[in-house]
């Protein structure tokens, strides 16, 4: 059998979604497209019928990630408590699959998915009545502070796993004793940022200069 028959045994969805069975297995270093291919019981060139390499398959991927946290806020949600929502939906989502903050920013990194995340957070912004470049920039800072937060909680959860943790109070100066209340916190700082600059916007700058 030929790598194109091979390939039409499987839809788009299924070698997406054996990926992601795979990358919550073992892991983003493991998910190659050898063992891919071999779960999907097909030649490896048979894969490249739906994805031409690996990182259009691990922007894929990273959508898929995304996608399972969008739908949590709703529009006539208040714009401050609708950005926690979609930071908190999306953190979720990360966790969901091993090493998923590390698929999704890569696949950022490199220009490729859809950029869902973003878009959700700068129309949750935007809802404050902020102009699109300020609404932009804050969904950029709270993404980046979401995908690095996750990232680091998943690199403690591996190594964890492992038993290769420092023990005692000053082991890791990043971590929190309770990680969701660490993130709130971040992700409230930010928030609260974005809440003082939109009230500053408003008070105009005669009423600054009178504080």
């Amino acid at each position: 059998m030929t790598g194109n028959e091979s390939g039409r045994r499987h839809t788009r969805d299924d070698v997406a979604e054996t990926a992601l069975r795979i990358l919550d297995d073992y892991g983003l270093p493991d998910l190659t497209m050898r063992r891919l291919a071999a779960a999907l019981d097909v030649q490896p060139s048979a894969l490249y019928w739906h994805f031409p390499n690996k990182q259009t398959l691990l922007a894929e991927l990273a959508d898929r990630i995304v996608a399972r946290g969008a739908g949590a806020p709703t529009d006539t949600t208040a714009w401050p408590d609708r950005l926690r929502a979609e930071s908190v939906a999306l953190r979720d989502a990360l966790l969901a699959y091993r090493d998923g903050a590390e698929v999704v920013a890569s696949t950022y990194a490199l220009g490729l998915g859809d950029s869902a995340a973003q878009r959700r957070l700068a129309a949750a912004a935007a809802s404050g009545g902020f102009d699109a470049e300020t609404s932009d920039r804050a969904a950029t800072a709270l993404l980046h502070f979401v995908l690095g937060h996750v990232s680091h909680e998943q690199q403690r959860m591996q190594f964890d796993s492992i038993g290769v943790l420092a023990t005692g109070e000053a082991a890791d100066p990043l971590d929190a004793s309770d990680s969701a209340a660490a993130f709130a916190f971040g992700v409230d700082l930010l928030v609260g940022g974005l809440e003082r600059l939109g009230d500053e916007s408003r008070s105009g700058p005669l009423s600054r200069s009178r504080t």
